[in-house]
């Protein structure tokens, strides 16, 4: 089927390299879900979604091994591109380091999921975020690569947050079974990160994080990198220009 916009032109088909299932459920949500008001009532852009055992990206993330992981998402781009995807994006922060080690654009276009947070950061004119991830995404360059070059300063949170960070993460929010006691904890780390590391915002640098995380609770601005990849990609989808 051909998905047209209300002036007739060709809508891309997203491809959606999924790893955790909260976290590419959202974004399927939110592509689905604010649709409407551009290419009609109930209509969306079609939408392929293809996940590998998240067990085995995990396997390769506790020995940091990335060239493991850029062989999933190759794995996955060629089932994406064989069903009609246009264009790929992946909700999950910490294996974009993946791309690196490869480069799977020779699949199909990707969009990078730091890159809209980038942007409407510095649209924003923020200038020092706190970068709230799992361990490896804290630690690593995805974020440094989009945002120092802006000049906007990422900020990690210190080694025993990252520790309990990653713990909340892995132990229950991609089970989708985030607590109060989750909530509070994260909020006294930005807090702190506010007073202490002067942060002016705070990136939810993991797919799972607006689950329990979003502006009505947060003391800082929040960047949803989840719902800002599927607004990146429904601008895709329909040709219009990055934010």
């Amino acid at each position: 089927m051909c998905i047209r916009d209300r002036s007739g032109r060709r809508v891309k088909t997203i491809g959606i390299a999924a790893c955790s299932g909260p976290g590419a459920a959202l974004c399927y949500e939110t592509i689905t879900g604010e649709c409407g008001d551009i290419l009609g009532s109930h209509h969306h852009p079609e939408i392929i979604l293809h996940s590998l055992s998240f067990g085995e990206y995990c396997r390769f993330l506790e020995e940091s091994i990335w060239t493991k992981i850029a062989q999933l998402l190759a794995a996955t781009c060629r089932v994406l591109v064989k069903a009609g995807a246009d264009f790929i994006i992946c909700p999950d922060n910490t294996v974009h380091e993946a791309l690196i080690h490869r480069d799977l654009q020779s699949h199909a276009p990707w969009l990078h999921i730091a890159e809209p947070v980038a942007a409407k950061a510095k649209s924003s004119n923020f200038k020092r975020l706190a970068i709230l991830g799992t361990r490896y995404l804290m630690e690593g360059p995805v974020y440094r690569q989009q945002l120092i070059p802006m000049e906007i300063q990422p900020v990690a949170p210190a080694q025993e947050e990252r520790n309990h960070i990653n713990s909340i993460i892995f132990d229950r929010l991609v089970l989708n079974k985030g607590t109060e006691k989750d909530l509070s904890d994260l909020l006294s780390i930005i807090r702190r990160m506010q007073s202490e590391d002067r942060c002016d915002a705070v990136v939810l640098g993991c797919t799972e994080l607006p689950l329990i995380l979003n502006d009505h609770v947060s003391p800082l601005p929040t960047l949803d990198s989840t719902r800002l990849l599927a607004r990146a990609a429904i601008r895709e989808s329909i040709g219009a220009p990055p934010v």
